[in-house]
């Protein structure tokens, strides 16, 4: 399973079908190789993490350089944004769960407050 480094330097591919979702036992490899905080919901069906800000200027720049890399990736989260708080959440819905994509993102993410 590759390290922190290794998954936030690679990128996104497109994965359809259910031959792309991720095993309950690669779930956990990959949720191992992330910092902590992220976490599996929807029955391991996505995984989500909370980050907290000390005011809304740094909650927008958070979700403003978020929708950057969602972008260039074509790897859209579900997020729900609060005054000093984000709400992130990945699934890949073309594969009706977790893929890789979801944890190359989530670690690009997390590059973001580095």
């Amino acid at each position: 399973m590759p390290g922190f480094a290794e998954l936030a330097s690679r990128h996104c591919v497109p994965r359809r079908g259910p031959g792309q979702r991720l095993s309950a036992e690669e779930t956990q490899a990959f949720l191992h190789s992330l910092p902590t905080g992220w976490i599996p919901v929807e029955s391991g069906q996505a995984i989500r993490k909370s980050f907290k800000f000390d005011d809304y200027y740094r909650t927008m720049a958070f979700v403003n350089a978020l929708a950057f890399i969602a972008h260039r990736e074509d790897h859209h989260p579900d997020l729900s944004v609060h005054y000093n708080r984000v709400e992130v959440r990945f699934s890949t819905h073309d594969v009706g769960g977790l893929s890789e994509n979801d944890f190359v993102c989530a670690a690009k993410v997390e590059q973001l407050l580095k």
